[in-house]
């Protein structure tokens, strides 16, 4: 039998070339579990899904409205705040879909027979861009969550958080 000890250090203890050594081995630390689940479930909140996004070569993500485009932008005015770009996304569908309706009503807010088939085309476009538009905005905040995430500043709070230990030259105990 043996007995080998082994000095262990706190991240604030190590060397500076160590630290560099423990972030660069645990580049993966906040990222290697569905780290994208909160933003799946706002999109769920908002009537959206997400089946599926890149933020590598890709870059895109793939996002459906679950009901209608009225109804996830009625949920978005809700729930998101007034800065927040998925709101401004909403308010402006909104805003151009009125504007539709009035173009193709007769002075009130209903489309009139003979100008249904040219308004359903129209909104079809809106629709289709405003789904477009989420979809880039829910984009970005899934690249944006992955950067912080694998940025020095959050691997070393996750590793000061977790309390981790590491042999002198940086590599986790």
């Amino acid at each position: 039998m043996r007995t080998i000890e082994t000095k262990v250090y706190q991240f604030g203890e190590l060397s500076d070339e160590a630290k560099k050594k423990a972030v660069e081995n645990m580049y993966d630390i906040n990222v290697n579990y569905d780290w994208w689940e909160f933003i799946y479930e706002d999109a769920e909140q908002i009537c959206c899904k997400i089946n599926g996004f890149d933020i590598g070569r890709g870059q895109y993500c793939e996002l459906e409205t679950k009901y209608g485009f009225k109804d996830t932008a009625t949920e978005i005015l809700k729930s998101h705040g007034e800065m927040c770009e998925t709101y401004k996304i909403a308010v402006e569908f909104f805003e151009e879909y009125d504007s539709l309706v009035e173009k193709y009503s007769d002075g009130g807010d209903t489309v009139t027979e003979e100008n249904e088939y040219d308004f359903d085309q129209e909104a079809d476009e809106l629709e289709s861009e405003y789904e477009k538009k989420l979809g880039e905005e829910y984009f970005s905040m899934l690249e944006r969550d992955y950067e912080y995430r694998t940025s020095e500043e959050a691997i070393i709070e996750t590793i000061e958080a977790n309390e981790y230990e590491f042999t002198e030259d940086g590599k986790l105990f």
